[in-house]
This record gives C-alpha cells, structure tokens and sequence, in this order.
C-alpha cells in the first residue's frame, strides 16, 4: 500500500528535490573544474564527494510520486548510497592511517565551509518535510540530517587536526561517520520493508 502525501506537500517536495539535486551538481562540478585548473587533489576529492548527495538527491526526484513499487525501491537505493558512503568512510579511514595526507588549510577550510553551508541549506529547504511517513520523504530528510551533523562535526575535528599535533579526532570522526550511515541506512530498510496493515476498505495497490 502506498503512504499518502497531500497534493500540496507532494507539489512542494518535488519542486524542492528537484532544486536541491541540480543546486549540488552544479556546485560540484565547479568545484572539481577549478581543482582541475589549479591542480589540488584534496579539492577535486572533496568535489567529487559530492556524487553521493547527487546521486541520493538525484533518485527521490526521478522516482517521487511514481507507483508504490518504484518509490519502495528508490528508498532502497538511497539506503544503499548511504550503506556505500559509509564504506567508503573506512576505505578513506585506512588510507589516511597508511599513506597520512599533508593537511592543506586553505582547502580544507574551503570544503568545511562549503559542506555546512550547503548541508544547512538543504536541511532548512526540508525541515517542513521532517515528520512526513512517506519512505522516499522520510530518506531524504535522514541523509540531510545527517548531512548537517557530520559536515559541522568535520569542520571543527579539521580545525583541530591542524591545531593539535595528533590526527586521532580526525580519525574517530571518521567511525562515527560511517557509523550513522550505516544507522540511516538500517532506518531506511526497516521503515520500507515493514509490512502496512491494510485497514478496512483500504484498497491495496
């Protein structure tokens, strides 16, 4: 059974999803064309980062408003980018303990910036979303929440990494990262899978 969502709250989170996928791949790749020009690998990483919320964004608007099946099936895959960046946290966590990265201020400080920014807008541009059951809604909102903790959390742990003469807080934010990916992740499978009761006269797609 699909979750219902009223015309006018649907009209509002496609128009709003739509805006916020285009925003970041936009920004992304103007990011990674300037790290091109001025050959900075720390800044092109961080660009193409950016695929993620692409990629997570990308999804809830191509399929929003679909058939019950489809919108079941790109709550999945949205789990399943964010299962991946967590993953990917670790991979990242392993190569920092055994290849340790020079740290460049100029462009951590830039990408800290940008992500809380970016992180902040999205969140705010789904707030009136937040308490919405419908599990393509309820994804996105997880992952710009968790946007917004983990980007504001790199920011400072990056400050302190450059301040103090250790690089653990670095590497401990990284397990914490991966860690509520891995929970949004769950969250997400649990609240799709889980069977609706169909109620008297309901009828069943």
């Amino acid at each position: 059974m699909a979750v219902s969502v009223a015309p006018t709250v649907a009209g509002a989170y496609r128009r709003t999803i739509w805006a916020i996928a285009l925003s970041i791949l936009l920004f992304a790749i103007g990011v990674v064309l300037w790290a091109l020009a001025i050959g900075n690998d720390q800044l092109f990483k961080d660009g193409v980062d950016w695929v993620y919320d692409v990629l997570l964004y990308g999804i809830a608007a191509l399929v929003f408003g679909r058939d019950a099946r489809a919108e079941r099936l790109a709550a999945l895959g949205i789990a399943g980018v964010m299962a991946v960046a967590g993953l990917h946290t670790l991979w990242d966590l392993w190569d920092k303990l055994v290849r340790p990265r020079p740290i460049e201020p100029w462009a951590l400080g830039f990408s800290a910036a940008s992500a809380i920014v970016v992180a902040l807008l999205v969140i705010l541009a789904l707030w009136r979303f937040r308490r919405e059951s419908h599990p393509v809604i309820r994804a996105t909102w997880l992952s710009s929440r968790n946007d917004a903790i983990s980007t504001t959390g790199f920011a400072l742990v990056g400050l302190a990494a450059r301040l103090m003469p250790v690089r653990w807080p670095e590497y401990l934010f990284d397990l914490v990262v991966a860690g509520i990916c891995f929970q949004a992740s769950w969250a997400i499978c649990r609240a799709t899978l889980r069977p609706v009761p169909v109620q008297s006269g309901a009828r069943q797609e």
